[in-house]
C-alpha cells in the first residue's frame, strides 16, 4: 500500500502490522487524516485483527458528534463476552477537535479488556485526546499520498491483477480520474475487466472506460457559475479543494468557460448557426447549443470583464498578493452573483 506524504505512515503501517502479527494490541489506535481510502483499510484491517473469531457481541460502534463519553466508559468498562478483548470504535466523533477531558482522562488507566479504535478524518495535536492516545496507543496519519507514491500505488495494483502499464499512462490515468483513493480503485477495476486477455493497460483503454470524473465536476461547477446558481458553484468548489484539485486548474477551466461564451456571444451577434459554431467552439452540437443559450444572460461587456477578472487574480497570486484559493472564491462569488 502506499504511504502518506508523511515520512512516518510507512514506520506506523508496519507496528500496525506487526501488532496484529503477534496478537498483542495497544490500549488504543487513531487513524486519521485526509484519505478516506487508507483510513478506511486501516480501521477495517485493525477491526478484524481485533475481533479475531470473537463475538460481534463485543464490538460497540459509536459515530457522529454528540456522543456520551460517560456512556462508552462504562462499556469500556464491562468485560468481554467469552472473548479476549471488548473493541469499542468511535468515528467522526469530534473528539480530537474540540476535546473529551472524561475519555482522555480514562485512557490514562483504562480496563485492560478493552481496546479503543478511533477514526477521524482531522484532528488537533494540541488536544487531550491526541495526547492520551499517542502516549498509551498508536496514530497513524492517512494523508493521499504524493504524486510518485500513488504513481508506485497504481503500478503495483495493475501489477498485482496481471498488467502492466507506463508511467505514461499512469500520468494520464490520474489526470483523468483525480487523486481520491477509493475513486482510483473503482475506475481500475472497470480497466482490469476491461482489458482482460491482454497484459498491459494503454491510455486508450483508460480514455474507453474511465470516466473524466475530476474534469465533469468542475465543468458542473462552472456550469452553476454560469447559470447564477451560487451555493451549487461554492459546494463543488470546497469538494473539489478536499479532493486536492488544485486552484489552478480550477480557474483555467472557469477562463475556458469564458472565453467559449465569448466567442459564441461574438457568433451568434454575427448569426452563425448552431452547427457551425459547435465546430469552431470544439464542442457537440448539444453542447454549442447550451452554451449560445446561456450568452443571452450576458453582455459582451459582462464577458470580457468575468476574463479580466480571471486574468487580473491569477497575476494577483503570482505575485503573491493574493491567496490562490480565496482567489478563485472571489471569482465564483463574483461571477455566479445576479444582478
Amino acid at each position: 500500500m502506499a504511504a502518506g506524504k508523511t515520512s512516518d505512515y510507512k514506520v506506523k503501517a508496519e507496528k500496525i502490522n506487526q501488532d496484529i502479527k503477534s496478537g498483542s494490541f495497544r490500549p488504543a489506535y487513531l487513524v486519521y487524516g485526509d484519505e478516506a481510502y487508507l483510513r478506511k483499510q486501516n480501521r477495517d484491517k485493525l477491526k478484524a485483527a481485533l475481533l479475531g473469531s470473537g463475538d460481534a457481541m463485543n464490538l460497540q460502534h459509536y459515530e457522529g458528534v454528540g456522543i456520551n463519553p460517560l456512556e462508552v466508559i462504562d462499556m469500556a468498562e464491562t468485560l468481554p463476552f467469552f472473548a479476549e478483548r471488548r473493541v469499542i470504535v468511535i468515528e467522526d466523533s469530534g473528539f480530537f477537535k474540540s476535546g473529551c477531558p472524561e475519555l482522555a482522562d480514562y485512557l490514562k488507566h483504562q480496563s485492560e479488556t478493552t481496546v479503543f479504535l478511533f477514526v477521524e478524518s482531522a484532528v488537533d495535536k494540541r488536544k487531550d485526546m491526541y495526547k492520551a492516545v499517542s502516549k498509551t496507543g498508536l496514530d497513524i496519519n492517512c494523508e493521499t499520498p504524493d504524486e510518485q507514491q500513488l504513481y508506485k500505488w497504481v503500478a503495483m495494483k495493475m501489477k498485482n491483477e496481471g498488467f502492466a502499464i507506463s508511467t505514461r499512462t499512469i500520468a494520464y490515468f490520474i489526470n483523468r480520474v483525480g487523486t481520491d483513493m477509493s475513486n482510483m480503485v473503482h475506475e481500475m477495476e472497470k480497466l482490469v475487466s476491461y482489458c482482460l486477455g491482454r497484459t498491459e493497460v494503454t491510455e486508450k483503454d483508460v480514455d474507453a472506460v474511465c470516466a473524466n470524473w475530476l474534469t465533469s465536476r468542475i465543468f458542473e461547477m462552472t456550469d452553476a457559475i454560469v447559470m447564477k446558481n451560487q451555493a451549487k458553484a461554492m459546494n463543488i468548489y470546497y469538494e473539489l479543494l478536499a479532493l486536492k484539485t488544485a486552484p489552478e486548474q480550477i480557474l483555467a477551466l472557469i477562463m475556458r468557460q469564458f472565453n467559449q461564451l465569448l466567442s459564441a456571444k461574438e457568433m451568434a451577434e454575427l448569426g452563425v448557426n448552431k452547427s457551425v459554431a459547435a465546430s469552431k467552439l470544439g464542442v457537440p452540437p448539444f453542447v454549442a447549443d447550451k452554451i449560445m443559450g446561456w450568452t443571452r444572460s450576458y453582455s459582451m461587456k459582462d464577458l470580457k470583464d468575468s476574463l479580466n477578472m480571471c486574468l487580473e487574480s491569477d497575476e494577483a497570486v503570482k505575485t503573491g498578493r493574493l491567496d490562490r484559493i480565496i482567489s478563485v472564491e472571489m471569482i465564483i462569488v463574483k461571477s455566479s452573483s445576479r444582478k
